[in-house]
């Protein structure tokens, strides 16, 4: 049956609920991931390193279509992206990306902006092997741009272009 396969959806969620939804969809065994960095908060007596999600107001969820409207009950999470009116599935591999770049601990730049798209390619080297994304030069510099279809987000990194293999 099509409408029992599982498929990774992104929920919009209410203002700074990213990590609430999150603990909330894994309580009830509800299969989710919010990608989450670590960056240096400035206090103005101290400095200290915080997780704060990549992208915000988001939180991904694994489910079979029938259970969409189930998870959208749970508190703090909003609606999901759509498209032409219907929950857009995000490819796995997109998933499989944000983890790569979280994991990585890249230095990750996130940005709406057009970017023309470029060769398609593939890290081979490093903490991001495996990453696939359009190599695209910004300020001189080889950069991959990850896009995330439906949030229109492209998440961009700097590599070395040793690194990185074309993809036929």
């Amino acid at each position: 049956n099509f409408g029992h396969i599982k498929e990774w959806f992104a929920i919009y969620t209410k203002a700074r609920n990213e990590k609430k939804l999150y603990d909330r969809l894994t309580d009830e065994d509800i299969e989710a991931y919010l990608p989450l960095i670590k960056t240096l908060r400035q206090w103005s007596d101290r400095k200290k390193w915080v997780e704060v999600p990549l992208l915000s107001s988001y939180v991904f969820v694994k489910v079979p279509q029938y259970q969409l409207r189930e998870v959208l009950q749970v508190d703090g999470a909003v609606k999901y992206i759509s498209f032409e009116g219907k929950a857009a599935a995000i490819p796995e591999k997109q998933i499989d990306n944000l983890r790569l770049l979280v994991d990585g601990e890249a230095d990750i730049e996130v940005t709406g902006e057009r970017l023309s798209p470029g060769d398609p390619v593939e890290v081979t080297m490093g903490s991001l092997r495996g990453l696939t994304g359009e190599l695209v030069k910004l300020n001189n510099k080889n950069r991959v741009v990850v896009r995330i279809d439906r949030l229109d987000v492209n998440l961009v990194v700097t590599i070395q272009k040793a690194f990185l293999k074309k993809l036929r």
